[in-house]
């Protein structure tokens, strides 16, 4: 109260948003598999899946034929949805994120239902992910991985030069004419 109101010039003047910010729901729909986990776990059932299997050939010669699940709609309606974030948590396949974009009001509620097309636009508008703590401990699988590189690359080296020594003073009995 003791402090003067401070008015918001909204339409020319666009907020600054803070980094992580909840918007709206964006689709990377190349990730999407069609899993369902999105709107089985959805407490609004906002979320709406289409889908139908395809057939795939054979990879290889000799192999058997494979069935996958492609997408024909997913819609969210936004009427409906209160931003719990739930669908993008349980999404294992990265296909959901949180965009910034808040400007996607309707003069009617039923237009609050957007298509895929609609969620594809806005992935462009999602934030790259935090960079790293450089601080922070490296992840068990990297270390391992780079444990066993290190190994491999060690024993390599050593055949090497155990290789070049032999090449450079032959046994005895042996001359370098002999040959191995």
């Amino acid at each position: 109260m003791t402090r003067r109101s401070h008015t918001a010039r909204y339409p020319q003047v666009q907020p600054e948003l803070p980094p992580r910010s909840r918007g709206v729901i964006a689709l990377f729909e190349e990730n999407c598999t069609v899993c369902m986990l999105c709107a089985r776990e959805c407490p609004d059932w906002c979320i709406y899946i289409d889908s139908h299997k395809e057939t795939v050939p054979p990879a290889a010669p000799g192999g058997r034929e494979r069935s996958r699940n492609v997408l024909d709609r997913f819609a969210i309606d936004f009427a409906l949805c209160m931003y719990c974030g739930i669908c993008v948590e349980v999404c294992p396949f990265d296909a959901l994120f949180w965009s910034p974009e808040f400007e996607y009001a309707e003069t009617d509620i039923r237009e609050l239902t957007h298509e895929r097309d609609r969620l594809r636009e806005w992935m462009w508008t999602v934030p790259a992910p935090p960079p790293l703590d450089p601080a922070a401990e490296e992840p068990k699988e990297i270390a391992a991985a780079r444990r066993t590189a290190e190994k491999l690359a060690a024993e390599q080296a050593a055949r090497e030069t155990a290789d070049r020594a032999d090449q450079a003073h032959p046994g005895p009995g042996r001359t370098e004419e002999d040959g191995e």
